[in-house]
């Protein structure tokens, strides 16, 4: 599989695919490419609709040219050198920014979030964040505010007395019964539908289907979020192989 920077003629292939409105999957498949690659490719550059290859080609160029000076590491990035390759952290943090964005994130809060995500300290106060991210606290305290206006982040208090922000282990859990209960009203706006149009029309048929479709949906959903929750609270420990385990936890409400 080819590696490095996409060439200018990869960038318009993969305009022209984007513009047949095929996935990025199939567009990284053509071009022998991980999909993450085509997935940041296109999200730093626009979105799918903004996407230009000549423009997106120039603004590559550009950023590689005016590349700061590694900043001084923080203890967390240094401790990499002892088991991680800082190089593909990075690179990994960048392909999670870029999902998240596709998600519907900005791309501040997307930032933040993927901090939040990979330290291993668990939680980082906005200072610590702003410094990771070598933006302004300013920044830092927009994206938080929009976190946990939509519950992706919860803050709490250390010894010191400083906001700590984190990913609680119920985000998933959460977020997930959430977009099932957005359904609910969908539902009921359908097969209001249904008695306006009459039960045996057409139309009202369409509706009663697409409600009957997302009943299921959002049940099934529930219940298997429900049976699965307290995978979010396992802990890999180490096995004597050197390998990880689960260990189930019992310390959620």
């Amino acid at each position: 599989m080819p590696g490095g920077r996409l060439t200018q003629q990869e960038r318009q292939q993969i305009a022209l695919g984007l513009a047949d409105n095929l996935p990025y999957a199939e567009i990284a498949r053509r071009l022998d490419r991980p999909t993450s690659t085509i997935t940041r490719e296109v999200m730093r550059n626009g979105g799918p609709t903004a996407y230009r290859a000549d423009l997106a080609h120039r603004a590559t160029e550009h950023r590689a040219h005016r590349r700061r000076p590694a900043t001084p590491r923080s203890p967390e990035t240094a401790a990499q050198a002892h088991g991680r390759d800082a190089d593909a952290v990075a690179d990994y943090e960048e392909t999670f920014t870029t999902v998240l964005m596709a998600s519907g994130l900005t791309k501040m809060a997307a930032r933040v979030l993927t901090c939040l995500f990979t330290t291993d300290a668990g939680s980082l106060t906005a200072s610590q964040l702003a410094q990771r991210l070598q933006v302004s606290p300013a920044s830092i305290s927009k994206a938080i505010a929009f976190l946990e206006s939509q519950s992706l982040v919860r803050r709490e208090r250390d010894e010191r007395r400083r906001d700590r922000y984190l990913v609680d282990n119920e985000l998933f859990y959460q977020a997930t019964i959430a977009s099932a209960r957005a359904n609910d009203q969908l539902v009921r706006t359908a097969r209001q539908g249904v008695a306006i149009l009459g039960p045996q029309t057409p139309a009202a048929v369409r509706l009663e289907n697409i409600a009957r479709f997302l009943d299921f949906i959002s049940e099934s959903i529930t219940r298997a979020a429900e049976q699965a929750r307290e995978v979010l609270h396992t802990k890999l420990e180490p096995t004597p192989t050197g390998t990880t385990g689960t260990t189930d936890t019992t310390d959620r409400p």
